[in-house]
């Protein structure tokens, strides 16, 4: 099966193209703006933005995948609540882009959308939950949606949350390097406990989307963590994993906090359906927590 994954310099897009470089089954095609962070060995990297859809469509053309993995988005939620033109076009003209050229090629799309179509009024959420999304990188995402759902294509929506791990020449940080960096370093830091989330170990979303990938599954999944937890519990737990002092971490609430994009408060996902349908199983965070000590 060829696989076309892009945005292979993430967070997500390194573990998948590790992931899947490893699989005798898998033809990898691995693409991102500019050079290729890691060493394609089992594969090929292409340098494509997929905002131009000529690009797009040449490098579909001329490695005729099976199926792709579309990891790449603009994911700052308060960037994109004050950069909207850039945020639209990385978060739905790309997969505009991308569904036009699946359509030519017979291409099933597996596109990873967030949590952050929902208000956060209450959750954990299935997959039924009605979306409201209380900032613009959640309408943008929302929107990728809608073109994804409304087109012709076999295609597999995974939303996720709160996405963690480590991997090279990483472009930010995530809550737990957050965290763990600050109190090595003795800084105090607050962190909120009114927002709640099933936080998500990269490796566990790369094996989801090659689940997904792999059965062409149609439909949407949740595809997240399995303990659902506030930040300021997260922070304790990595706080305790690495025997770090607890002490420097202060217990806050989002009311204290003034950012330009509001963020949905409750949310974190029900995960029963991709257990059933694609075998998924994530991780404890704890055991995550144990994989990212052992990449360090």
């Amino acid at each position: 099966m060829k696989i076309l994954v892009t945005g292979s310099n993430g967070l997500l897009g390194q573990k998948l193209t590790e992931l899947l470089e490893n699989d005798p089954s898998v033809t990898l095609i691995a693409t991102a703006r500019g050079k290729s962070v890691l060493p394609i060995t089992k594969g090929e990297y292409h340098s494509l933005d997929i905002t131009d859809a000529n690009a797009v469509d040449q490098v579909f053309a001329s490695t005729k995948p099976d199926v792709v993995i579309n990891t790449a988005a603009m994911t700052q939620v308060d960037q994109c609540e004050t950069e909207r033109e850039a945020c639209w076009t990385a978060n739905v003209t790309s997969v505009e882009n991308l569904v036009n050229a699946c359509a030519k090629n017979n291409t099933h799309l597996v596109h990873v959308s967030t949590d952050f179509i929902f208000d956060g009024t209450r959750g954990p959420l299935d997959e039924n939950e009605k979306p409201n999304p209380v900032n613009y990188y959640g309408e943008s995402k929302l929107a990728a949606e809608e073109v994804v759902l409304k087109s012709k294509i076999g295609w597999s929506i995974l939303r996720t949350v709160l996405v963690y791990g480590i991997t090279n020449d990483m472009s930010r940080s995530n809550i737990v390097l957050w965290v763990k960096n600050s109190l090595e370093q003795g800084k105090k830091i607050q962190v909120v406990n009114d927002q709640w989330r099933t936080p998500t170990l990269a490796e566990d979303l790369a094996a989801g989307c090659f689940l997904a990938a792999r059965k062409k599954a149609k439909g949407v999944y949740n595809i997240s963590g399995k303990d659902f937890l506030t930040p300021y519990d997260i922070a304790i737990a990595t706080a305790d994993y690495f025997k770090l002092d607890k002490s420097l971490i202060s217990l806050t609430d989002s009311t204290k906090f003034t950012q330009p994009a509001k963020r949905p408060p409750r949310t974190g996902f029900i995960i029963d359906k991709a257990r059933t349908d694609l075998g998924y199983e994530p991780r404890s965070f704890a055991e995550g927590l144990a994989v990212l000590e052992s990449q360090l």
